[in-house]
């Protein structure tokens, strides 16, 4: 099976696919760019995705984004469908409208197209899924949109959704499938998970736990400070399961001495000069521990 983009479902397979040629709505200012009419919409007619998963941060790279638009203005048009209620949902776009927003501009130019909702997020995501420095967190609940949205549109196709979905980032289905798993954390364990508090491998293991039972292991996380292992979570789960997991046994799991895991590799060339050379394997480990016995004997002694 050839693997297309789950955007291919929309068509938008080049620039005038993925934005048209409409007649823009009246009573907006419309700028003409090749056969694209870009609209000058207000910023606050301009309203977030809901349930958008890419965190809009006042950090270096909207420090960036601001001096780019001072310099240059807008030089991409965001993306925008309209509302029931009036104004308009923005698709992509949503840093570009902040850093307008912070250099004092009042519109921005946007796109308006009548997409559905599964066709707005699968371009919200694939819009915002390449960037460099993208969280676990955006990534889980991304994916997990994504994923939703391509399966109502695959009740009439073929093939593996979880493919689809991760096609654009150049990531398998059962990394994708990973990452949606984590969605299923609480806020809170996905927020450790964005600090490395928690490893990704860790958290999807953590993400069969019920919302109580996360909150639980939330708690005691914050009060120690433990960092937590694979051995520790895959215990949780499996009390998790059977429903005997309790605040108490969270407690004693996560603040148990972890054992010290000790692997000793010695070469054959440093020990065969100490053994006969028709000592088999057998014979040399026995003289090994025989000896290590009597030295562990002589120093209790002591």
């Amino acid at each position: 099976m050839s693997k297309t983009g789950s955007a291919t479902k929309v068509k938008l397979n080049s620039f005038d696919d993925l934005f048209g040629t409409e007649q823009p709505q009246t009573g907006t200012e419309q700028v003409q760019t090749g056969t694209e009419q870009v609209q000058e919409i207000a910023l606050s007619e301009l309203h977030e995705f809901k349930g958008h998963p890419f965190k809009v941060l006042d950090d270096e790279k909207m420090q960036e984004t601001m001096e780019s638009i001072r310099e240059h203005g807008v030089l991409m048009p965001g993306i925008a469908r309209p509302m029931k209620d009036g104004g308009y949902e923005i698709i992509a776009g949503h840093r570009r409208r902040h850093a307008c927003e912070l250099v004092g501009l009042t519109t921005m130019p946007m796109f308006i197209r009548d997409y559905t909702d599964d066709q707005a997020t699968i371009i919200m995501v694939d819009s915002n899924i390449q960037r460099e420095d993208i969280l676990p967190s955006e990534k889980a609940k991304a994916y997990f949109m994504k994923y939703e949205a391509v399966k109502h549109q695959g009740k009439k196709g073929k093939g593996n959704s979880l493919d689809e979905v991760g096609e654009t980032a150049g990531e398998s289905a059962k990394t994708v499938q990973r990452y949606i798993y984590l969605a299923h954390l609480s806020d809170a364990l996905l927020d450790m998970v964005d600090k490395k508090k928690i490893g990704i491998v860790q958290g999807v293991e953590l993400s069969f736990l019920t919302e109580q039972q996360q909150e639980w292991v939330q708690v005691v996380l914050e009060e120690t400070g433990v960092i937590i292992s694979t051995v520790q979570v895959s215990r949780l789960k499996e009390y998790g399961k059977s429903d005997e997991l309790t605040l108490p046994m969270v407690r004693l799991i996560l603040t148990e001495p972890k054992p010290i895991e000790r692997k000793v590799t010695i070469k054959a060339d440093k020990i065969s000069r100490y053994f006969p050379a028709d000592y088999s394997n057998e014979q040399i480990e026995n003289v090994i521990y025989q000896l290590l016995d009597e030295w562990n004997s002589s120093n209790s002694e002591k």
